[in-house]
């Protein structure tokens, strides 16, 4: 209860005990005593004063009681009236416990809001502070990488230099050697001339069997040479192709931030061999990883690749780009499964400058043609290809990077790096290796395309 109402009440009982008490009769108990005669002649105005002062009495206790009266409706009027207040107070109050009720829900609410967008900020501020630190690190690394392709390059051109003097003597050694077997005849000749001088004595039957054993001799030595040197028609070359290609197919894939990346590659090639290991040729741009100007490298995670011809297959475990030149890439192939899969394995040209002609094969065996080359002393590991001149042209074809080359003998001369040139395929030295797998990023497979395309670059213009 209000604790003003309670006083009014309290105050209004207290006020009707005070008006409706007797007072005369709680007044103390008086000792009695005799009586006295009364005097005679003095009790009519004696009895008259009582009966006044009960009068006056009660007239004033007629007047309290409509004071009391009068106070008692203003205090009811008054109480009814602080009763309809607080009937309004409640109503208010209820009134506003409703509404403090949606308005802390609504602060609930927002205070959810704004701690999820400070999560959110606080997350995006972590992520783009690890997003900075991630790419200084990357810069740092960048700029460690390029000075180790740096040092690399000019070790690459200074192994490039050896290279070349190594070919140029071993050119020059093939070129004795050439001389010594042909002295090395002429010796034998002028031996078997003076043999025959000292022998002159012997029988003429003797003399005719020995020239009959030396005829046959030479005749067959004549005839290995005839067949060396004898050119193999176009169509008999281009269907042994055919018949002997194998295909290869290679797969890298990485995350991003738009999802998984598949980059997959499949090519129609040859086994080619120097006769100590067996390789299959094919063009970088024919992979998952060319070798291009505007190529932008990546860090392949997961590389896989496969190769033969049904119904036999085998896993791709590495493959190699060649210092010949870097777009040129050879993947290793087992002797066991080369003579499992039953195909010939071509070897490399001993004399690829024999003929001024020779067969070129056009993305995997669509079409082939012959096409004469010329030598060129700047570039030694190269031959310039006539495309103006194709003769003997099978399938609409314009010669482009990745067609194989065959000299006339049925030997593998080399593979197209451009639409012009053709790389002269005479060793198998890796610059470069990469291995398939899951776990391919920790090589660094950009890093290494990185350097395969500055290598490139620093080719001579018309060999790019």
């Amino acid at each position: 209860m209000n604790k003003t109402l309670l006083l009014i009440v309290i105050d209004f009982l207290f006020l009707n005990l005070i008006a409706l008490t007797r007072w005369e009769k709680a007044a103390p108990t008086q000792p009695r005593t005799a009586p006295v005669p009364e005097v005679a002649g003095n009790s009519p105005p004696q009895n008259q004063d009582l009966v006044e002062l009960m009068r006056l009495s009660l007239q004033d206790e007629q007047g309290t009681r409509e004071r009391m009266a009068a106070q008692l409706q203003a205090t009811q009027a008054e109480l009814q009236g602080r009763e309809q207040n607080l009937h309004q107070l409640q109503t208010d109050k209820s009134q506003l416990e409703s509404s403090l009720a949606v308005t802390q829900q609504n602060v609930r609410e927002l205070n959810q809001r704004v701690a999820a967008a400070s999560q959110d900020a606080a997350m995006t501020k972590e992520r783009l502070a690890q997003i900075l630190r991630d790419l200084e690190a990357k810069q740092a690394e960048t700029e460690r990488q390029q000075q180790q392709i740096s040092a690399l390059s000019r070790q690459q051109a200074e192994a490039q230099q050896r290279i070349e003097g190594l070919n140029v003597a071993v050119k020059v050694a093939e070129q004795e050697k050439t001389l010594l077997r042909e002295n090395l005849a002429e010796t034998k000749q002028q031996v078997e001339v003076e043999r025959q001088e000292r022998q002159k004595a012997l029988a003429q039957t003797g003399q005719l069997a020995e020239g009959v054993g030396k005829l046959a001799e030479k005749s067959g030595e004549i005839a290995q040479e005839i067949r060396e040197n004898r050119p193999i028609n176009a169509n008999v070359l281009f269907n042994d192709f055919l018949a002997n290609r194998v295909f290869t197919t290679l797969t890298a894939s990485r995350k991003s931030l738009f999802g998984t990346i598949n980059r997959e590659k499949e090519t129609r090639t040859v086994l080619v061999t120097d006769g100590k290991a067996v390789y299959a040729l094919v063009h970088a741009n024919e992979t998952p990883f060319p070798v291009t100007s505007n190529e932008v490298p990546a860090d392949w995670a997961r590389i896989t690749g496969q190769f033969g011809r049904a119904p036999v297959t085998a896993s791709i475990t590495e493959f190699h780009f060649l210092s010949i030149d870097p777009r040129v890439i050879v993947i290793p192939v087992p002797s066991d499964l080369a003579a499992r899969l039953g195909v010939k394995v071509y070897q490399t040209a001993l004399e690829p400058f024999k003929f001024t002609e020779a067969m070129l094969v056009s993305n995997g065996g669509s079409g082939y043609g012959e096409v004469s080359f010329k030598l060129d002393s700047t570039t030694p590991q190269y031959v310039r290809m006539d495309n103006r001149f194709i003769k003997h042209l099978v399938g609409e074809f314009t010669p482009s990077a990745g067609d194989l080359v065959f000299s006339k003998t049925g030997e593998l001369l080399g593979i197209m790096v451009n639409n012009n040139y053709c790389a002269v395929i005479d060793n198998f030295l890796a610059a470069k290796t990469i291995k398939t797998g899951d776990n391919a990023r920790d090589q660094h497979t950009a890093d290494i395309q990185a350097e395969m395309i500055s290598r490139l670059q620093r080719l001579p213009f018309r060999l790019q």
